[in-house]
């Protein structure tokens, strides 16, 4: 069984697990600290070093899920992180932090990486998107299960604004919308993905797939839809099999 430490930072906690690369189960009970806030890099460098104090008896490279736009291990945006993250090489301050060498990956990539990996895509071929639908909306975009990185598909312009801002479950819990009224979004959102992309399979992730069920039933498209199957752990999880992409 091959180990690897996984830790997801998001704008409000940062949460870490040892991950068995071959099964994509966390060995042990997650760690989740708040994040710093203001979430300046050297604050949160100390909060991912703490996680990772908290399991002494893992060892070896670890893997970070980051909400940024990541090329080569830097950060190119700061989704709900302060901006000073813009232009950070957030590898080399975190393997500096912890000591160890440190792998940063798009959060919204490593939740697609794990569902294709280990979850709702595992073995499809083709044109697959996991969505994660939270405050904002993550995406990641993969064929034959090749992560296409960075896709960023939340920010997306559609009737003059960003997608996000009217179909992310924050608009829908923000403006109070029925399960009905935001799957119609929902569906808008899809039309105009299939129309640039043609998936042959949507995985929808974040908190809300626990609500599937409500929803679900209500989305039309030509791509098959499914729930994502590793829900809040699939940063982890991710996280994880980035450090070594070629095992599991």
């Amino acid at each position: 069984m091959v180990t690897r430490l996984g830790v997801d930072i998001g704008g409000s906690g940062i949460k870490g697990a040892p991950v068995d690369l071959d099964s994509g189960t966390l060995t042990r009970k997650r760690v989740r600290l708040k994040t710093p806030q203001p979430s300046l890099p050297d604050q949160v460098s100390l909060t991912l070093r703490r996680i990772v104090e908290s399991f002494p008896g893992v060892t070896g490279p670890i893997g970070c899920a980051f909400p940024a736009i990541v090329i080569s291990g830097r950060a190119h945006s700061a989704a709900n992180l302060d901006d000073s993250w813009i232009g950070v090489d957030a590898a080399a301050l975190f393997s500096e932090a912890c000591s160890r060498e440190v792998t940063v990956i798009n959060d919204a990539d490593a939740a697609g990486l794990a569902e294709a990996r280990m979850g709702a895509a595992a073995g499809r071929d083709g044109v697959v998107i996991v969505l994660t639908l939270g405050t904002g909306i993550g995406s990641a975009l993969l064929h034959d299960g090749k992560l296409v990185p960075n896709t960023e598909l939340g920010h997306l312009h559609l009737g003059g604004q960003a997608i996000e801002k009217t179909v992310s479950n924050r608009a829908r819990k923000t403006e109070q919308l029925s399960f009905k009224e935001w799957a119609g979004r929902l569906n808008h959102y899809l039309a105009h993905l299939d129309r640039l992309f043609s998936p042959d399979l949507v995985v929808l992730g974040g908190g809300i797939s626990k609500k599937f069920g409500k929803f679900g039933p209500l989305l039309r498209a030509r791509a098959e839809i499914v729930p994502a199957a590793l829900r809040n752990d699939a940063g982890i999880v991710g996280a994880a099999l980035s450090v070594d992409p070629w095992i599991g």
